[in-house]
């Protein structure tokens, strides 16, 4: 079984529930799992959870996002995307400069209306179940934060942006409000996630590659290490004698690991043949290392 994270990159048509199932077929396993939706016309950076991986999914999808988009002014759809029906056109009478600061004015905090056709739930029903149905029910607004916008052209009536925000982002409704602030409406036509859970499209293989690297027998040179995602913590490597309290997941004092070691609130420890455990809490008044969140557990 593989345990880790492989990085996939999307293709259009396949939902993420659809990727997931494919990753089970080439990597002959059925735990699994996706860190965060993405529209089936998106594209791009979707890391996927492998065994013990798994654990870090939540924290995957929490992490902040890069996606590059497309939309078309003019034009209000009911999916606020291409994809939708046209619910009305507008002429589209704007200089280059206005829509330069209409933009500009998204960025930072802002108060977001999820939209109707997406996979959020609102009392156990998904919202784009319910759109199918013609039905439409209040969303409150959510408060989002868009880091930054970068304009990559303008050739209107068409927009190109690179946008970095943070979870729970819908670009497909950014897109919109920014039509809507511009007085002409605007939708979506393409959907490029660039990064997410700090992997980027380097990272990323698409299904035919993952395919082929199992046929080749080089499909684990592409799983990423479950500590990957935690590089923000400091490395502490412990001594052998810490290693069946490890494996029992007790936690160890400070004398049990290699010195000098990190005494931050919260550090990666290792065994001493620097197998990865898990993450650890610092206790400075006990002089202790307490697990948090354990990986090693079951080998």
């Amino acid at each position: 079984m593989y345990h880790g994270i492989i990085v996939v990159r999307k293709e259009a048509g396949y939902t993420s529930h659809d990727v997931v199932a494919k990753i089970r077929g080439i990597c002959g396993q059925k735990k699994v799992g996706h860190t965060g939706t993405l529209d089936p016309d998106a594209t791009g950076v979707l890391p996927i959870c492998l065994g013990k991986g798994t654990k870090v999914s939540g924290m995957l999808t929490d992490s902040d996002k890069e996606y590059e988009t497309t939309f078309l002014l003019g034009v209000t759809t009911d999916t606020q995307d291409m994809s939708g029906k046209i619910i009305k056109r507008h002429e589209v009478v704007l200089t280059e400069d206005r829509v330069k600061d209409v933009i500009k004015s998204f960025v930072g905090n802002i108060s977001q209306i999820p939209p109707m056709y997406s996979a959020l739930k609102v009392d156990g029903k998904k919202l784009c179940d319910l759109a199918r149905q013609g039905i439409e029910v209040e969303r409150k607004s959510r408060n989002i934060q868009i880091y930054g916008i970068e304009i990559v052209y303008i050739d209107l009536p068409r927009v190109c942006m690179r946008v970095s925000c943070s979870k729970g982002t819908y670009i497909r409704t950014l897109c919109n409000d920014i039509g809507e602030k511009l007085g002409c409406g605007a939708a979506m036509e393409t959907l490029l996630r660039t990064r997410a859970a700090g992997f980027t499209l380097e990272d990323a293989h698409t299904l035919d590659e993952l395919q082929k690297a199992k046929q080749e027998n080089t499909l684990p040179l592409l799983v990423k290490p479950i500590d990957e995602v935690y590089q923000c913590y400091e490395k502490v490597i412990a001594l052998e004698k810490a290693q069946k309290l490890l494996y029992n997941g007790n936690a160890i004092a400070e004398v049990m690991v290699q010195q000098p070691a990190s005494k931050q609130e919260m550090v990666r420890m290792y065994t001493h043949k620097e197998e990865f455990v898990g993450i650890f809490s610092y206790r400075k008044e006990q002089k202790m290392y307490q697990p948090v969140k354990m990986f090693l557990q079951g080998e």
